[in-house]
């Protein structure tokens, strides 16, 4: 289970009402059955009423019917901080966007650069002609990847521009928020949350 970062955004869908619950659809997941008064990830399901529902997003209440999405701010203040919050497992996981295409992160200390799969990259639009090949060590080995710049990277309040990545060539389950990201950044630790704030 990925527990939500708190102050990143939420992309909530509502694909279904059954009966007193609600088939939310969080950060690009799965369909999960809410019942009324819950909250999953951050987000609450406040109401149920005929084909609408009302959540509840970092304190804000939002209208959606199904079909619907509908994007809010868990907690963040929209400063240049970002607050995230561990799971059981320790590890961080944000949703943010590149180049203005949604992205689910977890946090990376160990890897140098943004990594993105194969899909990621072709959502966002990337042209892998424009990048260099190069050789990075994977915990496969070592692999053929290929750097790339991105034009805007946001989590939460905070703009990075023009910050690398690197491509690889097989899928990843969750895309890795790495040092090229959070080196512009100072990072505090203080139990299981862990909070971002923008150096430059």
């Amino acid at each position: 289970m990925l527990l939500p970062a708190a102050g990143m955004a939420q992309d909530v869908g509502l694909a279904g009402i059954m009966g007193s619950k609600a088939m939310l659809m969080i950060n690009g997941g799965e369909p999960q059955a809410v019942p009324v008064g819950k909250t999953v990830e951050g987000v609450k399901l406040v109401s149920i009423q005929d084909d609408q529902v009302t959540i509840e997003v970092g304190g804000r209440k939002r209208p959606l019917r199904v079909g619907q999405h509908a994007v809010g701010v868990s907690g963040g203040d929209g400063s240049d901080k970002i607050v995230m919050t561990a799971d059981i497992q320790g590890h961080f996981y944000t949703t943010g966007t590149v180049n203005g295409t949604s992205v689910r992160f977890v946090v990376d200390t160990g890897a140098t650069s943004i990594a993105l799969g194969p899909n990621d990259a072709r959502r966002i639009g990337l042209d892998l002609r424009q990048g260099q090949r190069g050789l990075t060590s994977t915990a496969n080995g070592t692999v053929v990847v290929t750097r790339i710049p991105l034009d805007t990277v946001r989590i939460g309040g905070v703009t990075m521009h023009n910050v690398e990545a690197v491509v690889l060539p097989t899928e990843m389950p969750i895309a890795l928020l790495g040092m090229s990201f959070l080196n512009r950044m100072e990072m505090q630790r203080d139990g299981s949350t862990m909070t971002l704030k923008k150096r430059f």
